[in-house]
């Protein structure tokens, strides 16, 4: 009996002295939007990046094909399936697509448009699904069958891109690594009593073999990253 007083003294004063039910709810909301707004500053510091706006546009252009074929698919026409595609996707720079979205609407030149609003890195898609609009007007093709072959080879393309960018980061690290080795030999020598600075700056000799070291260090770096980006576009 005892015990149970004491637990419910406790509750009581717990819910006497702690925040109500409403005040906690207030707590949580706040929290969730400021996760969810720092969530959106991220992805839009990531897409103001080159390399982060071309990854942006190649994601939204595979959404844009799935959503197309599974639009065709439930069997609505062309152009409200494209309309409806582009309106379900996060694109980068959604502004772009408004003439693709006019010219699927008014039965306006689709391809053209398609190609008129395709991103300089990253939309590959555009020229395809363009492609696809063609021969399906031309030959009469099942335009969702062409539509969904084009977003398996995205991913596909996609998923080997990923595997490729993990495969590179241990040499990307190891590059790195190797680049700062110089500067932890100068701390090691300056924690065993050495003067390394004193050698570096202090003659012609110095200053030349620091001279050849950064330039060797440097040109190990630039010479790594262009052999990471060359592997990255084969």
């Amino acid at each position: 009996m005892t015990g149970a007083a004491l637990a419910l003294t406790a509750l009581a004063a717990w819910l006497w002295t702690g925040a109500d039910p409403c005040t906690a709810r207030l707590r949580r909301i706040r929290r969730r939007r400021a996760i969810r707004s720092t969530s959106l500053r991220d992805r839009f510091a990531a897409r103001s990046r080159p390399a982060g706006r071309e990854a942006a546009w190649r994601v939204a252009s595979i959404e844009l094909c799935q959503g197309l074929a599974a639009e065709l698919s439930a069997g609505r026409t062309a152009g409200e399936a494209l309309v409806r595609a582009v309106q379900a996707v996060d694109f980068p720079d959604p502004l772009v697509l408004r003439p693709v979205v006019a010219a699927a609407r008014d039965g306006g030149d689709v391809p053209a448009a398609l190609l008129a609003v395709e991103p300089g890195q990253g939309g590959d898609a555009f020229r395809r699904l363009a492609a696809c609009w063609k021969v399906s007007v031309t030959t009469g093709a099942v335009l969702a069958t062409l539509v969904d072959r084009v977003a398996a080879s995205l991913r596909e393309a996609q998923a080997h891109r990923r595997d490729v960018v993990a495969q590179l980061a241990g040499p990307r690290a190891t590059a790195r690594l190797l680049a700062g080795l110089p500067l932890l030999g100068l701390l090691m020598a300056t924690g065993l009593g050495m003067r390394p600075l004193h050698f570096l700056f202090g003659g012609p000799a110095g200053m030349g073999c620091l001279v050849i070291g950064l330039a060797l260090d440097g040109g190990g770096l630039w010479w790594t990253r262009r052999l990471v980006a060359r592997a990255q576009r084969a």
